[in-house]
């Protein structure tokens, strides 16, 4: 059952906070789920925070410390002793832990590690927090059920019984030769109708998904989506078990990189909240707005330069009256194409020639910049223009717009095959090179046909 979390309810719990009324703090969250419990400490101070931390069952804020807002977990842990830590740590499955230890210090990660009395649990920790961040290795969780091939289904079942205690959620029964090596998976089904005396190796399924510990994340949730899988099992160069990915931590990456790539697009050079301070928030933003600030420049320099040749032109002032929207259209076909393009690398339905995806955009361009151009000649006399001068417009914004879409097309695909996030050229890179193209398009044509 969901809790809304009001201000009433956070009076409530203050209240109880400023009372020292731990008895009544215990059993107000004793029913309530761990991601209820991380979104009412996002909202209290940080010291009530770390009181109700302190306070209730590592059981239950181990999962809470896992949820909660990213900045006001690091101020928690800052205020926890190692051995507080190592109770919330031992609680929760090795990949969840290594994303806490990893976020201390090296002196603050041996304190914590040294705490924890389960030595096994201290082994995968480490095996885990020496992977890349950006690899399946690092994502994987320890915890999994496997059975060997040679058992028998009564053994399996013994077996399986044992393993599942230390398992949060079974997504999958995976099956291993005696050298651990990955075979396949085990249906639930065929397992409870085979007979006690059957071996494993023939009733399981051969055929299963997986992935290498040293795989890119965009590997795994590219697999994870196409084959809509809950989990998957990763393994190492020998084909080795190693451990499993699961839906809700790949579900976390996507929406990490979707944040990312929404920042990058908005021209945001790196990973900020509103909640950051002004000098964060600015080292983010300032770099792009340059970049824009020099564009501007750029366009300015152009209609100056070509001020002389256009000012032999009847009514030439006509023509400046037209540039926001020249600007304007190519900054927003080049968005469009961009956006559309860093969309298909992302789900990797971008294949084929590029060159045919270039006349693609030509031909759509064409279509597009043609209606548009219709439309402007048609609205033209309301603002006194004549035939021959709104031609000429309709003309250089049709020529914008297809220059803007290929531009807007090109780039990301470019930027993919270097290793560059595409999600880059969608905002104000696009923007500030097709209003510098666009600008310098308009006054060449109008120049050419008008004078």
């Amino acid at each position: 059952m969901s809790v809304e979390i009001t201000k009433a309810l956070l009076d409530i719990i203050t209240s109880y906070i400023e009372a020292s009324d731990n008895a009544a703090l215990v059993e107000y969250f004793e029913e309530m789920h761990h991601a209820d419990i991380a979104e009412i400490l996002d909202e209290l101070s940080f010291e009530e925070a770390v009181y109700i931390i302190k306070l209730l069952d590592s059981e239950k804020t181990s999962e809470v410390l896992m949820d909660v807002d990213d900045d006001v977990r690091e101020k928690i842990l800052q205020n926890l002793s190692a051995k507080e830590i190592a109770e919330e740590v031992q609680e929760l499955d090795s990949d969840d832990a290594a994303d806490i230890i990893g976020e201390l210090s090296e002196e603050r990660q041996e304190a914590v590690m040294s705490q924890i009395v389960d030595e096994e649990h201290v082994k995968e920790i480490e095996e885990l927090l020496n992977y890349d961040d950006d690899t399946a290795g690092s994502l994987m969780a320890k915890e999994l059920v496997k059975v060997n091939e040679n058992w028998t289904v009564l053994k399996c079942v013994r077996e399986m019984r044992i393993q599942a205690e230390e398992v949060t959620r079974v997504h999958s029964i995976y099956v291993i030769d005696n050298k651990g090596k990955l075979k396949g998976r085990l249906s639930l089904k065929d397992l409870l109708i085979a007979s006690t005396k059957t071996a494993i190796s023939q009733v399981y399924i051969p055929n299963v998904d997986y992935v290498y510990d040293s795989d890119d994340l965009d590997e795994v949730s590219f697999k994870m989506r196409k084959y809509d899988l809950e989990a998957i099992p990763v393994v190492d160069e020998n084909h080795i078990l190693l451990g499993r990915i699961t839906i809700d931590d790949m579900v976390d990456v996507i929406k990490e990189e979707a944040e990312k790539d929404y920042q990058l697009a908005a021209g945001i050079v790196e990973d900020v909240e509103a909640d950051d301070s002004i000098f964060e928030l600015t080292k983010a933003r300032l770099p792009w707005l340059i970049l824009g600030l020099l564009g501007g420049l750029g366009s300015v320099l152009i209609m100056d330069a070509f001020d002389d040749s256009i000012r032999v032109i009847k009514n030439y002032d006509k023509l400046f009256f037209f540039t926001p929207l020249i600007a304007a259209m190519a900054g927003n076909v080049g968005v469009q194409s961009s956006a559309i393009i860093v969309q298909g690398l992302a789900n990797d339905s971008v294949k084929g020639s590029l060159w045919k995806r270039l006349l693609k955009e030509v031909g759509l361009s064409l279509i597009n910049g043609l209606i548009l151009g219709i439309i402007l000649i048609g609205v033209a006399p309301l603002v006194s223009l004549d035939l021959y001068y709104s031609i000429t417009i309709a003309i250089s914004m049709l020529c914008v717009i297809i220059v803007a879409s290929l531009v807007g097309t090109f780039v990301p695909i470019v930027l993919d095959k270097k290793g560059i996030d595409p999600a880059i050229a969608t905002g104000p890179f696009i923007t500030t090179s097709n209003d510098i193209f666009g600008i310098f398009l308009f006054f060449l044509i109008a120049k050419s046909m008008l004078i």
